[in-house]
């Protein structure tokens, strides 16, 4: 009885174990596949959000993807301490889409702030 005993309450503690394991694995699957879709959903923007990224680009830098004004670099005029010392196109749109997504989650809202401030 002592052994079976035993043997029941190894078995319970193994599956507790692997259920922990198995939870935490989906966790990180699921924070994963949301930093998919934010990527995701930059890049495929409706026209509403295309028109505003672009109103912007035109306000900051004139398109500009070279134009500099004091910290700030680029068409978005991105502080060039997110751009990590790479200042290529490729870069630039990325690293806006990753902060308007971020901080305003679209660039419709990003936009309407900037009409509010003057700056996003």
């Amino acid at each position: 009885m002592k052994n079976s005993k035993s043997l029941i309450l190894k078995l319970i503690t193994a599956l507790a174990l692997s259920f922990s394991f198995v939870t935490a694995i989906n966790i990180e699957t699921n924070n994963n596949n949301s930093c998919t879709q934010t990527v995701q959903a930059a890049r495929k923007k409706s026209k509403a959000e295309r028109a505003a990224k672009r109103w912007i680009a035109m306000r900051e830098s004139g398109g500009n993807y070279y134009a500099r004004n004091g910290v700030c670099y680029g068409k978005y005029q991105l502080n060039i301490a997110y751009l990590n010392g790479n200042y290529s196109k490729k870069n630039q749109e990325r690293t806006a889409d990753t902060y308007v997504y971020g901080r305003y989650g679209s660039w419709v809202n990003a936009k309407n702030f900037w009409l509010t401030h003057h700056w996003y």
